[in-house]
């Protein structure tokens, strides 16, 4: 009988040991999940009833090897006839019972999640494909054939590395090595060959099944319409600019327009003492003998002359020039004596009295030179409109540069007007607002797009005790901190 053999009732019960201490090594490698579910309740389940058969056949082993060194071998024989007649029929109902609905819990949410993620892969909202051994592809959604424009038949006969193209390949390799090392690439954008049609940008992510290294689930998303709205969003921001800079434009033409007397006077200048010097030298060549000295100091004034006049054309030429924004250095106090020098006929025949109080040793921001004038010019020009209505001996117009803190300069406009009301304040840099009978109400507007562009601020607060002041930031070049 089978009981009297020790050996082979030894190696009967190693082996019911040892099946179960290996189902329930594989039970954990099963993700039970985060939540106390079905699948965990399944676990336990089998988990309790494999413990219960080993823990039964180690007794089982004990009484045969431990008992007899204790008592007698005929003993020990009857403890062991006694152990599997009264326990064996229970711990062997409790294991099938426990085991089997472990295992129909454990099929069934199986199933479950099967069934979840074939349904992630059939609703084609990204392409998905499996591939197994050799890189080969074993399975793909319909996303993903439209994607990649190959038919289901065609595309699982070929090696997933053979949809990126030769050119990149090598790239691709690369990452390939990061899967292999990782199991897990985060999605990346590539382009995969299209059938008939050339390449399709893609982004892909990529993962390898966990316990099968050969085999892995790629994710893949077409970028096709993003990439043809995102050119079409670079173009719209060009034309943007385009605008942008063609409304600049035709602002400085404005403000050069509302200047022309001004400018006229001060061209005028130049040219009625270049007059006066060549009449003055012709007089002194006429006497004899002939006073070629006096005579040459007309001509040297004549010279000086028209290179003022000359200086002037050229500084409005490059105000209304229509070129492309640059970003030079620029120092930020000698633009503004430029404006200031540009407009001293126009400020003066308002009866507006001008204070430069310019901090001196500001370090150069990085910026467009005629955009920033034109900023400056138009915020001097509003305030000159602005004290109008002012009584001639008040209107002051104070420009003011300092620091604004360690990477910025300030410029301050104050004007001594009668100021503006608190809702125009914040409404004043609206486009088409405007508190001037026939102004466009872009003036302001477009400053303060070009000072943003420059990565600046430009706001108005209401200055003491009466006017306003409008003032803005430039962020210095970074080789020169403050």
């Amino acid at each position: 009988m089978i009981w009297n053999s020790v050996p082979l009732m030894t190696a009967i019960d190693l082996l019911i040991i040892a099946v179960a201490v290996y189902g329930v090594w594989r039970c954990r490698r099963i993700s039970p999940g985060k939540r106390f579910g079905r699948t965990r309740i399944s676990l336990l389940l089998i988990n309790s009833g494999l413990l219960a058969l080993a823990s039964f056949y180690a007794a089982d082993l004990a009484i045969m090897h431990v008992l007899p060194r204790f008592t007698a071998m005929d003993e020990a024989m009857v403890a062991m006839e006694a152990l599997h007649r009264n326990l064996s029929w229970l711990v062997t109902l409790f294991a099938v019972a426990s085991i089997s609905i472990g295992f129909v819990e454990l099929l069934v949410e199986l199933q479950g999640r099967e069934a979840r993620v074939r349904r992630l892969i059939d609703a084609n909202i990204v392409g998905i494909f499996i591939w197994g051994p050799d890189d080969r592809i074993v399975d793909a959604n319909d996303a993903f054939l439209r994607i990649t424009g190959y038919s289901r038949d065609d595309l699982l006969s070929k090696r997933w590395t053979e949809l990126i193209p030769a050119e990149t390949r090598s790239v691709d390799k690369q990452r390939l090595s990061k899967l292999t090392a990782s199991e897990m690439i985060h999605p990346y954008e590539t382009e995969y060959v299209q059938r008939n049609i050339g390449h399709v940008p893609v982004l892909v992510g990529m993962t390898m099944f966990e316990g099968t290294p050969k085999e892995g689930v790629a994710f893949v998303l077409d970028l096709t319409d993003s990439k043809k709205a995102a050119l079409a969003l670079r173009e719209s921001e060009q034309r943007h600019r385009q605008i942008g800079l063609e409304l600049a434009h035709a602002n400085r033409v404005s403000a050069i327009g509302q200047l022309s007397l001004s400018i006229a006077h001060e061209v005028t200048q130049p040219i009625t003492a270049t007059a006066v010097s060549a009449e003055s030298a012709l007089r002194w060549l006429s006497t004899e003998p002939p006073n070629l000295a006096k005579a040459k100091e007309g001509l040297g004034r004549i010279v000086n002359d028209v290179k003022r006049a000359q200086e002037i054309v050229d500084r409005i030429r490059s105000f209304i020039k229509k070129t492309p924004p640059r970003r030079d250095a620029l120092a930020i106090n000698e633009a503004i004596l430029e404006v200031v020098a540009l407009i001293r006929h126009e400020v003066a025949k308002n009866h507006v009295s001008v204070e430069t109080q310019l901090t001196e040793g500001l370090p150069p921001v990085q910026g467009d030179r005629v955009q920033l004038q034109q900023v400056i010019l138009n915020l001097i020009m509003n305030a000159v409109e602005a004290m109008s209505d002012s009584d001639k001996r008040t209107r002051q117009l104070l420009i003011n540069t300092d620091k604004a803190n360690q990477k910025e300069i300030r410029i301050v406009v104050q004007d001594s007007g009668p100021g503006m009301a608190p809702e125009s304040i914040d409404r004043v840099f609206s486009p088409f607002y405007t508190t001037k009978p026939s102004g466009l109400g872009m003036g302001l507007s477009i400053c303060r797009s070009i000072i943003e562009a420059h990565e600046g601020r430009l706001w108005a607060t209401a200055a003491e005790p009466t006017g306003t002041a409008f003032a803005f930031t430039l962020p210095v070049r970074p080789d020169n901190p403050l």
